[in-house]
């Protein structure tokens, strides 16, 4: 495995965050500046998949695969069309994976066996991003074992941080049991509005509550962010000049410059 390789999962338990586009739009972004990157799937749903444009039937190894089948690792990559970004994609056989990953021992470990496994294989990736499902359950404490890091989306609404108690307990039990390198990548606040109070106060108790954890960076409410899924591209490629991309960039900058 690289000793460059950095594992990067994101993670929220609640839905509708923005966590799948920071996912992909991140992996791109990265990707366009010239880092290699593979993005794992995690959620059952398979939404980064569907939005990086492989259809369902093209999906022929996923992460179903790559955590309790036997073949190489390396054999659920999927390439994209984005340049320098690989994806291994999840279908909703993944959804039984936590039954049948309780029959193991080392079940919170799995994923990163597999993925040490995988990177010995195919050395050279810069990143894997894990894009956790909306639950904490063992799909992603398996992904937090396997991460370096975690970035957190959060999105601008009245219980943002509310929510964020929840999952700060699990990184301190898992850092506590499993992985004691595991540390918050950051948090990025996602949805924003500029225009509007409710976001600017969110924005303003965050970086209050968290400093230097919050990325300066903040995703916009953007129309053209939530139309490239649509046509299964990232932002970056559907629409170049746009807010939502602009902001992806400023966000992949941020994180290469943590990589010290």
């Amino acid at each position: 495995m690289s000793d460059t390789c950095r594992i990067i999962a994101l993670a929220n338990q609640k839905g509708g965050v923005g966590k799948t586009t920071t996912a992909i739009n991140l992996g791109a972004a990265l990707a366009k500046a010239g880092r290699k990157v593979l993005l794992i799937d995690m959620d059952p749903q398979g939404n980064a998949s569907t939005g990086l444009g492989l259809a369902r039937g093209d999906r022929r190894s996923t992460t179903y695969d790559l955590l309790l089948g036997s073949d190489p690792a390396s054999d659920g990559i999927h390439g994209t069309q984005v340049y320098g970004l690989d994806i291994i994609p999840a279908t909703t056989d993944l959804s039984s994976a936590d039954v049948d990953l309780m029959a193991s021992s080392d079940r919170s470990r799995t994923l990163k066996k597999r993925l040490d496994e995988l990177l010995r294989d195919r050395d050279g990736y810069h990143y894997v991003l894990i894009d956790c499902p909306p639950a904490l359950n063992l799909l992603t404490i398996n992904a937090m074992v396997a991460a370096g890091s975690v970035i957190v989306p959060l999105q601008s609404e009245f219980f943002a941080l509310e929510g964020l108690s929840q999952l700060m307990l699990t990184l301190r039990e898992v850092r506590g049991s499993a992985n004691e390198g595991l540390r918050i990548e950051g948090i990025v606040l996602t949805m924003y509005d500029r225009r509007n109070n409710l976001s600017q106060q969110v924005e303003a108790d965050a970086r209050q509550t968290l400093g230097d954890l919050v990325f300066t960076t903040v995703i916009p409410r953007n129309v053209r962010l939530s139309e490239a899924p649509s046509h299964a591209m990232p932002v970056l490629d559907y629409d170049p000049a746009c807010a939502g991309t602009k902001a992806y960039l400023d966000l992949a900058a941020e994180v290469i410059q943590r990589e010290g």
